[in-house]
């Protein structure tokens, strides 16, 4: 299976660390978040590695160089405007069976392989690595009818199904996302529900992290201590 990584974005919510490096340099641990991401992939065997680039491609194609340091094949592609989650998959050629995308700020331990299984045996266009995601509100929510009290709920928590930004995308999915433009995965998603095209979930609960803020790059620093080198 080959495997795309999505690593062209700003990362403005990560400021003012983004200004001089990208996102998926920023280290955690004594390793980058990507090099974490591309260790995982090795570790399972997936070592054809395409990266889309935008913000800081040149750092990072210096440092991952043609992979081989790190016991991968890897490519590049560059967004010369930003194309979103799914518009670079065009700019990629060759993908003619069923391959991973996930963004290039998420740390896990889900196993791709065992995703990609399920995904052909569902017959599916797109799978989704979904899990759940409980939100619990800061405040106590009341219950009232007019202006009298019926009951009170202390910090309730809600239950979400979220998607965690690892896909499996089959080529009857990409030649559906519009070349030169931009076009997120919700986007596609959408344009397939659309046409009737099978999607799927994979649920999973294994480790996962998506770095968006200062506090989740906090966080993965303290989670991953106790990796190994394989990441």
């Amino acid at each position: 299976m080959k495997a795309v990584i999505i690593a062209g974005g700003a990362g403005t919510r990560l400021r003012p660390f983004t200004f001089s490096i990208p996102k998926p340099l920023l280290p955690v641990g004594e390793k980058p978040i990507l090099e974490h991401i591309i260790r995982r992939l090795r570790s399972l065997k997936i070592t054809d590695i395409t990266l889309t680039l935008g913000y800081g491609a040149e750092l990072i194609e210096a440092y991952f160089g043609d992979g081989r340091k790190f016991g991968v094949a890897i490519k590049y592609t560059r967004e010369l405007k930003p194309l979103g989650t799914a518009g670079p998959l065009r700019l990629i050629k060759g993908l003619r069976e069923p391959f991973l995308v996930m963004n290039g700020d998420i740390l896990t331990r889900l196993d791709f392989n065992r995703m990609l299984r399920f995904h052909e045996k569902s017959g599916a266009d797109l799978t989704i690595a979904a899990r759940e995601y409980a939100d619990r509100l800061p405040f106590g929510t009341l219950s009232a009818e007019g202006t009298r009290i019926t009951g009170i709920t202390e910090k309730p928590v809600t239950k979400h199904l979220v998607s965690a930004g690892i896909y499996i995308v089959s080529p009857a999915a990409a030649r559906r996302i519009p070349g030169g433009r931009f076009f997120t995965m919700p986007d596609l998603v959408k344009v397939l529900l659309k046409e009737n095209r099978p999607v799927c979930k994979y649920e999973f609960k294994d480790y996962w992290l998506g770095i968006e803020r200062v506090s989740q790059l906090e966080e993965a620093n303290q989670e991953t201590r106790g990796w190994g080198a394989k990441g």
